[in-house]
């Protein structure tokens, strides 16, 4: 039997009228590669706690101090983390990132991501050390052009605020959840767009909800929340 638009799940037609309005506010994103997949690990080890910015000069540094990944297995701890200084955490982030380079380099490990299943391309890159589903999703989504959707705390957020997510949805189970309500083409747009939105519109404190193009869709704006969050 067919089943009727009223028949389909709320969370599925609420998530294509979101993903909609997202594209008409900021454009239908185009989804290139953007690193291989080792550098791309790295500079989401890099990213956490820390600003973009930040981010890319720490790994700038990382690669002008080592140019062969062959010579950060070789580096101790405090060389690695005197090049990432400007990332921050940098005695934090350091032995993680030797500990993944020099586990990638034994076992070629990211070399089938392409091949695995979804599915177990994300069992395989968690397995690393100090990887979790965000670290997994970006390298899948951004240097694999695999539909991995990572959930930052600015997807978590407006996801939440509008009803995609329930509120027992931990930020790790919302991963596979919200990836689940999207088509495998709008994972990146999805993503992308809701990271713009969280950044300039729904805010952790203070959110625009007057400019929002959610707002009726929104519990969060509905429930005039927005004084609470303030």
């Amino acid at each position: 039997m067919a089943t009727s638009a009223s028949d389909e799940p709320t969370h599925t037609i609420a998530v294509s009228e979101v993903l909609r309005r997202l594209e008409g506010c900021y454009g239908r994103p185009t989804w290139e590669i953007a690193h291989p997949p080792l550098d791309e690990l790295i500079l989401t080890i890099l990213s956490q706690h820390t600003s973009d910015a930040n981010c890319e000069r720490a790994f700038a540094s990382l690669r002008a101090r080592f140019p062969d990944w062959d010579q950060i297995s070789l580096a101790s701890d405090d060389e690695i983390a005197d090049a990432i200084r400007a990332g921050g955490l940098a005695s934090v982030k350091a032995p993680r990132i030797k500990m993944v380079v020099s586990q990638v380099l034994e076992t070629n490990a990211l070399d089938d991501l392409g091949s695995l299943s979804l599915a177990d391309a994300k069992a395989l890159l968690q397995s690393l050390p100090g990887v979790g589903p965000k670290t997994a999703a970006c390298v899948l989504l951004f240097a694999c052009h695999r539909p991995a959707l990572p959930v930052d705390t600015h997807v978590f957020r407006v996801s939440h605020r509008v009803g995609l997510i329930d509120t027992d949805v931990t930020p790790e189970s919302a991963h596979d959840v919200l990836e689940a309500l999207l088509d495998e083409d709008d994972v990146y747009s999805f993503h992308v767009n809701l990271i713009k939105h969280g950044r300039t519109v729904c805010r952790a404190r203070s959110p625009r909800c007057a400019e929002c193009s959610l707002s009726d869709l929104c519990a969060f704006a509905l429930q005039g929340k927005e004084a609470v969050a303030r």
